[in-house]
């Protein structure tokens, strides 16, 4: 990992987030970006940081889950945060393993009241 910081602009750039929600992330302490002065500088950790929590919330996790998750590393080290993160996944894959049915379901009905209108338009 490099040891280049990034500004506040530039981290939103990289991240396509909005300087809202970076600073969201620091309320909520996910980010602790370096301070000098009104400028806020976000090192490699703080990068890879966003990398996870975007990731997370790609996932469907919520943002306490992932700082909870993030601060088990500094707590516990890194094989109660993977052991979370296994219990936190195998929670998630159900999810959506059930939207998935909801959705095929719904993918169905749709097709079948398509094909039953069509039917009534090529009737017509």
């Amino acid at each position: 990992m490099s040891d280049e910081r990034l500004t506040f602009k530039e981290m939103c750039a990289k991240f396509d987030v909005t300087p809202r929600t970076l600073r969201y992330y620091e309320y909520i302490e996910l980010l602790s970006p370096d301070r000098e002065g009104r400028s806020r500088f976000y090192s490699p950790r703080e990068t890879a940081r966003m990398t996870l929590i975007l990731r997370g919330r790609r996932f469907g996790f919520s943002l306490e889950e992932i700082r909870q998750w993030l601060l088990l590393y500094e707590e516990k080290g890194s094989k109660a945060q993977f052991e979370e993160f296994l219990r936190l996944a195998d929670r998630q894959l159900d999810v959506l393993a059930e939207e998935r049915a909801r959705l095929d379901q719904t993918i169905d009905d749709l097709n079948a009241l398509r094909a039953e209108t069509q039917g009534l338009v090529d009737k017509a």
